[in-house]
């Protein structure tokens, strides 16, 4: 009999795999402080690192990476991309510049007497370079158009659309923590009817053994409203999330169910407008993607001389441009997960991450669901 604990009570992809785990007869439910677990569905930000592997005869598997956060911060995502050759010159990451507040203090520091001093933070920034870049393209307005994001935003909070270098320092300077200012893409690939834009969301298993597996189901997540290239204040316009479409657009729900799109309908689309698969034509330049950044930080989270395991589920974030071209638009180390999915993925999970660690006994073994997964090769 294999053990869990659940600590991710937030966590609707892992309270799922817990129930599929249970229902196999092999694995039992430990409470969430039991130190002798096979296997830990924690809570990303709140990892014991330090403790796993340590139990005498028990092996420890564990649902995050240590260091992955590399990749799914959104500051951090743009230091990684320019500091490794390999990523440097890549053509598929927009043009990104970390900016800090001005002013920003940092979090108080111990002094050995007992008291504490606050100084202000000494980090450079990228503000002077992004400003140089900016005034290179001055001569054309519409070509000029920049987004600042918030490093630690999520569901469309703390982002900002301009042409205007001040405006955007301004705000980024008025929100009191680290943003990245990237440039906007303005020729989108555009969904009709509606002229409307799109992203998309495609997860990522990378097992134990540093395996990357491409779930074979993607997502588009779609705007309710036409691409407005004149209002950036046109939120719904701009920004495709789920809770941003929701609360704010009329039209929510009008095109797509959920303002969804998934594959099978995305692919009959490109192949009605632009005779082209999406399997031969933005499918590799994702697969590409998805490798490059996951091998630039193996070596830095990569857990094969460690005492324990990991794996992790992504959701990487993709947009199109109007020449069939994909960028990356971010990583996120916690993604939830299409309601229509929930199911298939989360077996997925069990059959690829889970089960190869801990195996099941052939009695109970249901059918492998790896086909759900498509491993990336080098």
């Amino acid at each position: 009999m294999y053990t869990f604990v659940l600590r991710d009570r937030n966590s609707s992809v892992y309270a799922e795999v817990g129930k599929m785990l249970i229902s196999t007869g092999q694995w039992r439910r430990l409470r969430r402080d039991n130190p002798r677990f096979n296997l830990m569905l924690g809570e990303r930000n709140k990892l014991p690192f330090g403790t796993l592997g340590h139990e005498p005869g028990v092996a420890q598997l564990v649902n995050y990476y240590r260091g992955a956060d590399k990749l799914c911060r959104k500051a951090s995502l743009v230091k990684l991309i320019k500091s490794i050759p390999e990523l440097e010159s890549c053509n598929w990451f927009p043009e990104s510049y970390v900016i800090y507040p001005t002013g920003l203090q940092v979090t108080a520091i111990p002094l050995q007497n007992g008291l504490t001093v606050q100084r202000n933070n000494v980090r450079t920034d990228d503000r002077e370079v992004f400003l140089a870049s900016y005034h290179k393209r001055q001569g054309n307005a519409e070509r000029n158009v920049w987004v600042a994001k918030s490093s630690a935003g999520a569901k469309g909070a703390g982002i900002f659309i301009s042409s205007d270098a001040n405006e955007l320092l301004d705000y980024i300077d008025s929100q009191g923590q680290v943003h990245v200012i990237q440039k906007y893409l303005e020729r989108p690939l555009l969904l009709e009817p509606g002229h409307r834009k799109f992203d998309i969301r495609s997860w990522v298993l990378l097992d134990h053994q540093y395996n990357i597996y491409l779930y074979k189901e993607g997502v588009l997540r779609t705007s309710s409203d036409p691409y407005n290239s004149t209002d950036f204040q046109d939120i719904t316009s701009h920004l495709t999330n789920h809770c941003i479409q929701k609360e704010f657009s009329k039209n929510y729900g009008k095109y797509e169910e959920g303002n969804e799109m998934f594959f099978e309908e995305f692919n009959q689309y490109l192949m009605n407008t632009h005779n082209v698969s999406l399997e031969n034509s933005i499918l590799p330049q994702i697969k590409q993607i998805i490798r490059s950044c996951l091998i630039s930080i193996e070596c830095a989270i990569g857990t094969k001389l460690l005492p324990y395991h990991s794996f992790q589920l992504f959701g990487f974030d993709f947009m199109v441009d109007e020449d069939l071209k994909v960028w990356l638009i971010e990583v996120n180390g916690a993604p939830a997960c299409a309601q229509k999915l929930y199911a298939e993925l989360c077996q997925g999970i069990v059959d690829v991450a889970i089960s190869c660690v801990f195996p099941l006994s052939e009695t109970t073994q249901k059918p492998s669901a790896q086909s759900v997964f498509i491993k990336l090769g080098s």
